[in-house]
């Protein structure tokens, strides 16, 4: 399946636009990291737009997220790896993230909803005005955007980068993307 087929999935099983608008987030994301470390872009990209794809049907059964969406994503046919990425981004399966495009995932899902908390308590409501140091800040107080795991943002270093970098990556990437998602 290409990336416009397997977005149209993922449009139609989400049950809100906030949601589609995550998984777009995630999905630039994580091109931007691959950017970053010479990896294949449209592979990574696809790991973050389809990484949500079972919530609809998992959102109250958190154990089998994830899961679910990976197998359904095998049905389809989207290559292995992208399958383990959906798998292993959910921490409560245990399972090891064996490689750099799981770690990326693992880390990005959460970081989106820190950037998108950011650039909400602006006036505006865009992600124009928000810098890394501003969602650094942020990072910093536990109880802002506290849905966003700060430990899971920092697995980041499993990739060899800081937080700070991190961040910056996202964000840049985000901002790309910022009048798709509406930020």
């Amino acid at each position: 399946m290409n990336r416009e087929e397997l977005y149209d999935i993922v449009v139609e099983r989400s049950p809100s636009r906030n949601l589609v608008n995550h998984m777009l987030a995630v999905e630039a994301i994580m091109r931007g990291l691959a950017i970053h470390f010479h990896e294949d872009a449209d592979k990574w990209g696809l790991a973050g737009l389809v990484h949500d794809i079972d919530y609809a049907e998992t959102k109250d059964k958190p154990n089998l997220h994830g899961i679910v969406g990976s197998e359904q994503l095998h049905l389809m046919g989207v290559p292995e790896d992208i399958c383990y990425a959906v798998r292993v981004h959910n921490a409560l399966h245990g399972l090891p993230r064996r490689s750099m495009m799981d770690k990326a995932l693992y880390a990005a899902d959460p970081l989106s909803g820190l950037i998108v908390a950011c650039a909400l308590i602006r006036p505006d409501k865009k992600l124009d005005g928000v810098d890394t140091d501003f969602v650094m800040l942020r990072f910093k107080e536990k109880r802002f955007a506290a849905g966003a795991n700060r430990d899971q943002i920092l697995a980041c270093q499993e990739m060899g980068l800081d937080v700070y970098d991190f961040v910056g990556i996202g964000l840049t990437s985000m901002k790309e993307i910022s009048a798709e998602i509406g930020l």
